[in-house]
């Protein structure tokens, strides 16, 4: 497994396994596929309610010899509450319980990448990154970052003088870029990691009824007329999904596509065996429509900026 610089100080595969919208009773099975396949990154959260799950795969995976813990990379997030939705907002005293809960669940005496799953607000985000370093210094997580948080509150970080996140993982793809967040990230040392790269496919969430009216007008558009990544997977003798992994690891951006059928982990996973040019990624690079799909509640691009 390929790997990609993680802020200033590590590094993380280049390929991971999305977990979201995979029941607990179904994760199970995945995770044991996509480890046997070569997966080495698997990327969940408490608010997906699959820890458990993936906890007693991992550690069936690590009693049976598959992999040892070292080889895998796991991934997980502090869900910070929101009031607007009902949900008490934590603070910086809850940090350390909610993520020995989710080790609890995943059987790991530490993960590898412990996010905060969102921003709701600068203040609660500063309070809580302050206590997401003290989990890290407490080996509890070797990196710890954010996702989907904007600009305006990665400045906030920035100039209360706590060290930055290890990355921000957001919806990118070629209908999502975001450059302005993405140059942040980089003049920064912030690893951008890709979430629902296959947004521009018809099938995308389809399945779990959770694909948008956005998307689906956006997909129609694009199909409706002559469709960028069907061509280029026609020349690369690939998937359309690989060909917009593929745009992402050009980029440098760590991806974590998601699937419960072995076929499509496999081909997802199979991401080096072939390279955009330069004019293909320029085309790509052509195609940004602006804000995301996928959270648009918090999307960088369009949350209330607080």
């Amino acid at each position: 497994m390929r790997e990609i610089p993680l802020g200033t100080a590590g590094t993380m595969p280049a390929v991971g396994l999305g977990t979201y919208l995979i029941d607990d009773a179904d994760v199970g099975s995945v995770v044991d596929d996509a480890l046997r396949l070569g997966y080495r990154h698997v990327d969940t959260a408490e608010g997906y309610g699959n820890e458990a799950g993936i906890g007693a795969s991992l550690a069936a995976a690590i009693g049976a010899g598959v992999v040892t813990r070292d080889d895998v990379f796991v991934t997980t997030k502090l869900f910070p509450g929101n009031p607007e939705w009902g949900q008490a907002a934590k603070t910086s005293a809850d940090v350390a319980e909610s993520l020995e809960a989710s080790l609890e669940r995943l059987q790991l005496d530490a993960v590898d990448l412990y996010l905060i799953h969102a921003s709701f607000g600068r203040e609660q985000a500063l309070d809580l990154w302050g206590a997401m370093l003290e989990v890290r210094d407490r080996g509890l997580a070797r990196h710890v970052g954010v996702s989907n948080f904007n600009v305006d509150t990665l400045e906030a970080i920035r100039h209360s003088g706590l060290e930055a996140p290890a990355a921000n993982q957001i919806e990118l793809h070629p209908w999502s870029q975001k450059p302005e967040l993405v140059a942040y990230l980089h003049e920064h040392n912030i690893t951008p990691i890709a979430y629902s790269s296959l947004v521009p496919l018809s099938t995308w969430r389809a399945a779990d009824g959770q694909a948008s009216a956005k998307q689906a007008e956006w997909t129609a558009e694009a199909e409706s007329s002559d469709f960028v990544f069907a061509d280029l997977a026609r020349r690369h003798e690939v998937s359309e999904a690989q060909v917009l992994l593929r745009w992402a690891i050009q980029h440098g951006f760590p991806v974590i596509p998601k699937s419960t059928k072995a076929d499509r982990l496999r081909a997802n996973l199979d991401l080096f065996g072939f390279e955009l040019t330069d004019e293909e990624m320029t085309l790509m690079d052509s195609l940004d429509r602006g804000a995301g799909v996928a959270w648009q509640s918090g999307d960088p691009l369009t949350y209330a900026r607080r």
